[in-house]
């Protein structure tokens, strides 16, 4: 094969092999991540016990609120708690609040750029002149530097705090559980994240005093992706 055309073989082999690639990695998608950190004092006495929600701070948004609220209860239940009956007093009351914002952040990408090698040209055994000419580099594109951009990312929020009433007469409920879970992607309504967010805050519950973790689901199921 002349070696103009093996150049250019292995080159297009090359290419094919890239957006082959680019092709099965594209489908598959990226974990759903929340980032947690947990601080409790959790009562060994709490098993059994009632809970009750605190009124939301922003009334215009109180079904929205009651769906999230919803999601805790849920996993409360699953904690052997339950909800206080109507009219009767809780012993754990429930702070629940969420926020989502849009953020503008730049990045930076690394740019590649074709590089051609010239080839002289030559005079064969028979006398026959071959000209040179330019090829794409056998090594592939060159680094050339890096690309500044920008993408807005939305940072979505969930705070939680458990208050427990139960202790000397007069005294103010104490916080005995509170975590933050806070989720970074591409823009998305917020309903479809909070419950990522309600169970990661969930996970190990209570767990250790003073816990950071990285809590991962898989975009298909929502399973929690363990270690």
């Amino acid at each position: 094969m002349h070696s103009h055309s093996f150049f250019l073989f292995s080159r297009a082999r090359l290419v094919c092999g890239a957006l082959v690639m680019v092709a099965l990695l594209s489908g598959c998608a990226s974990p759903i991540t929340a980032r947690v950190s947990s601080f409790q004092q959790w009562p060994a006495d709490a098993v059994g016990s009632s809970f009750g929600f605190l009124a939301p701070t922003d009334p215009t948004r109180e079904l929205e609120q009651a769906s999230y609220a919803s999601l805790v209860t849920a996993e409360l239940v699953k904690q052997s708690l339950h909800p206080a009956a109507s009219g009767q007093p809780a012993r754990i009351l429930v702070d629940l609040s969420v926020s989502s914002q849009l953020e503008n952040r730049s990045y930076s990408r690394p740019v590649y750029q074709d590089q051609y090698v010239y080839r002289p040209g030559f005079r064969d055994a028979a006398g026959r002149i071959y000209p040179g000419y330019w090829v794409p580099d056998p090594f592939g594109p060159r680094y050339v530097g890096n690309q500044q951009l920008m993408e807005t990312v939305q940072v979505s929020s969930l705070r939680l705090r458990l208050l427990d009433t139960q202790g000397p007469a007069g005294s103010s409920p104490r916080t005995v559980f509170e975590s933050t879970a806070t989720h970074e992607g591409g823009p998305s309504p917020l309903p479809t994240v909070v419950p990522y967010l309600v169970r990661a805050v969930f996970d190990g519950f209570p767990g250790a005093n003073g816990r950071v973790q990285v809590v991962r689901f898989k975009p298909d199921t929502g399973e929690v992706i363990r270690p």
